[in-house]
């Protein structure tokens, strides 16, 4: 059972997702985490990672490494999103299974979802159609992830492996380099580097009218705690996780302009690609379980400012 004493391994710790999830389990009261540097432990190595949960008598594992970026990453290097992706899931969901791992918990992604999907996206309409191109090799590794979970679980009689699909994820400690960052922290930096420059005008790419759910790191380090202390409930199969309102990149980044301050018109570059158009998930199910978001999408905006401008270089 998920509690206070329990062993709790956060993969991918400094990451957007995995610092929250630290900040998260020290505010409640968990102190027995466990946390590996990527030079302490490569987790692309399987003889590294064996030995580490040999050692480990690990109870809880939150799988957040990974590679991930953004349109630009995703399009020139999706052999190293695709070959890093599934050597880290392979390794762990081995070794968890291996040495009997209470529960492993698996994030998913939303662009593992049809490109053109009916909106908002339920857990059935999964791989039903063709996927976004831009994303193909991130997205297999993490079509690759649900189904082990699922496959983990249905061989071997358990349910220790849960997948969860957040859509776009937001928060302090996020990527802000401009070659692998998501959209939003990306517009963050290309904004406040506008005003700074006291630009006229900033051009950014796209029609500007793709829709976009975010979601709170923290919200989603919540939700994950809430996974863990209710496995017991969860079916076999993958629980989609956002906030329930999207947001076109337009608004977007305006939003974000204002919270900058930036005074400056914003073009959009019509010939740069869109992406999937809109992205919305159908959170209904996991909702259904008890729990709920507490984040405001402009309380998170302005806190995930406020540290970029404190923190980034």
């Amino acid at each position: 059972m998920f509690n206070k004493d329990s062993k709790i391994y956060v993969a991918g710790h400094t990451g957007l997702l995995g610092s929250a999830l630290v900040k998260v389990l020290n505010e409640d009261g968990y102190e027995n985490i466990i946390t590996k540097s990527h030079q302490e432990l490569e987790l692309t190595d399987k003889l590294a990672v064996e030995n580490f949960f040999k050692e480990g008598e690990i109870d809880f594992i939150f799988l957040c490494a990974g590679k991930v970026g953004g349109i630009i990453g995703n399009k020139t290097k999706p052999a190293s999103y695709l070959h890093e992706n599934l050597l880290i899931q392979d390794n762990i969901f081995e070794m968890a299974n291996k040495y009997e791992v209470k529960n492993l918990i698996f994030y998913g992604s939303s662009c593992t979802y049809p490109k053109v999907c009916q909106q908002p996206m339920k857990e059935e309409y999964w791989l039903t159609g063709a996927i976004e191109e831009t994303s193909m090799g991130y997205a297999a590794a993490k079509i690759a992830g649900i189904i082990g979970c699922k496959s983990y679980n249905t061989q071997y009689g358990t349910n220790r492996f849960i997948c969860v699909v957040p859509n776009s994820i937001y928060g302090v400690n996020d990527n802000f380099d401009l070659e692998n960052s998501h959209v939003f922290s990306a517009l963050i930096r290309k904004i406040d580097t506008a005003k700074e420059e006291e630009q006229e005008s900033l051009t950014l790419w796209g029609s500007g009218n793709p829709r976009r759910e975010f979601i709170y790191s923290e919200d989603v380090a919540s939700a994950s705690i809430f996974l863990m202390k209710n496995s017991n409930k969860l079916e076999n199969s993958h629980y989609n996780l956002g906030s329930g309102t999207d947001y076109s990149i337009k608004e977007l980044a305006e939003a974000i302009s204002k919270v900058v301050g930036y005074k400056g018109k914003i073009e959009w570059d019509v010939e740069k690609p869109d992406g999937t158009m809109k992205k919305l998930l159908d959170s209904s199910r996991f909702l259904a379980l008890g729990w709920k978001p507490k984040v405001k999408f402009e309380d998170g905006l302005k806190t995930t400012y406020q540290w970029y401008k404190e923190n980034y270089e």
